[in-house]
């Protein structure tokens, strides 16, 4: 039985994956409700979100140039912090992932049953999930170029709808600008962010990625700048050609504006778009929880099982298989709302174990100096100030839950 997966991922294919996990529900569903909360202001609230997450994003970056091992944060959290920081960041990333999955399934198949309404969306969205486990088992080359295909569509449709979109702009959208002050802002600023978050996906794969030192913070970066811009450049057109207030109050706003513009078939392009963005980031997900499983695995905080890789595609195949049905389950019984209202609990003490790994590592392997990690802590623990309690209530009994199975599976282990 192998034990360590093949480096075959270069340049492209590391942006690709980057952009895959990025370019989702964030751009497509999540600027409705930031502009909810800030107006038409949320526009610098994505600026300042996109900032605090490159911050994080180089922090990872640093990170795995050195220890480019699956796992990302769990990996960094076990060899820099402690075994139970490691534990926390990996635990977390498994619950908000598998059932930020689960929703993502359910999203596609709602809006690919607009383009071809001859299947009811839950089996599109099974459909979905069967197809990119397929892929996913055939090995991450196969994977790699399927993602980077679907990211391609994705990213045709958005240029389309930015390009599209310009004669309909409308300067008197853009007013009131701010009518929820400094706060909608910042509250803006805290949604968005978790719109950015899938530049993680590239540490997460660490092990796979050919030259890792040179080429995962270039991947990282090049990400981080494309979705900004790109994220940037469409919520612009969006906002101007149909205001804030109408994208608050839609849970497309995207489909929403694209109603409203001349370009030809650009709302048929919006959805393809859409329903792209959410196969992206599925197989994405898929990806990154599988090789967590196995990080997990080889530390025993999860069964044994999972580090198992297959002789032939050099994939963690159990691993795969247990997402798939995980996700599988959540999208046909619906979405777990307890874990749901817990993600960004996660998503933040995910960041933070990260930026105090990178603050742990010794100065000659800091890339960017102390003050990248410091400032993406402190953006991380701003924002997490603005969570309600009982949001950080849900992810405390989530984490407790996480160490009650780690020394459940550490208890019943045969001993070697």
């Amino acid at each position: 039985m192998e034990t360590k997966l093949k480096k075959v991922l270069h340049l492209k294919d590391a942006v690709a994956v980057g952009l895959g996990a990025i370019i989702g529900a964030g751009i497509f569903v999540v600027t409705g409700v930031a502009a909810g909360v800030a107006g038409t202001a949320f526009l610098v609230g994505l600026l300042i979100a996109g900032l605090v997450a490159s911050f994080n994003a180089l922090s990872s970056a640093q990170l795995a140039a050195v220890y480019p091992q699956s796992g990302g944060t769990y990996e960094y959290g076990y060899r820099l912090l402690n075994p139970a920081l490691g534990f926390s960041a990996g635990w977390m990333f498994l619950l908000s992932k598998l059932s930020a999955a689960g929703i993502v399934a359910i999203g596609f198949g709602s809006y690919f049953h607009q383009l071809v309404p001859f299947f009811s969306p839950v089996v599109y969205s099974v459909a979905a999930i069967v197809l990119l486990t397929l892929a996913n088992l055939a090995g991450i080359q196969k994977a790699g170029l399927v993602n980077t295909l679907i990211v391609l569509i994705t990213l045709l449709s958005l240029l389309y709808f930015v390009f599209g979109g310009i004669g309909s702009v409308e300067s008197r959208n853009f007013t009131p600008f701010a009518p929820f002050g400094i706060r909608g802002i910042a509250e803006s600023a805290a949604i968005l962010f978790f719109a950015f978050t899938g530049y993680a996906r590239i540490a997460t794969l660490a092990e796979e990625v050919v030259e890792p030192k040179k080429t995962i913070p270039r991947a990282v970066i090049i990400t981080i700048l494309t979705a900004i811009i790109l994220y940037a450049a469409v919520s612009f057109i969006a906002v101007g050609t149909i205001g804030s207030g109408a994208m608050a109050h839609s849970q497309s706003p995207l489909q929403l504006a694209s109603d409203s513009m001349r370009a030809p078939a650009i709302s048929l392009v919006t959805t393809l778009g859409a329903s792209t963005a959410m196969l992206g980031v599925l197989l994405s997900q898929i990806l990154g929880i599988s090789r967590m499983l196995l990080a997990m695995g080889r530390h025993r905080d999860l069964p044994a099982f999972f580090e198992r890789i297959h002789r032939k595609t050099s994939v963690p195949h159990t691993g795969i298989l247990f997402t798939a049905a995980v996700i599988l389950l959540i999208t046909l019984l619906g979405n777990f709302e307890f874990v749901v209202r817990a993600a960004t609990f996660t998503i933040l003490l995910y960041y933070s174990i990260t930026n105090l790994s990178a603050l742990k590592q010794p100065g000659e392997q800091q890339l960017y100096g102390k003050i990248i990690p410091i400032l993406g802590l402190a953006g991380c623990l701003v924002m997490s100030v603005s969570l309600p309690l009982n949001v950080i209530l849900s992810g405390i009994v989530l984490l407790a839950a996480g160490f009650v199975v780690r020394y459940l599976v550490k208890k019943l282990a045969p001993t070697s």
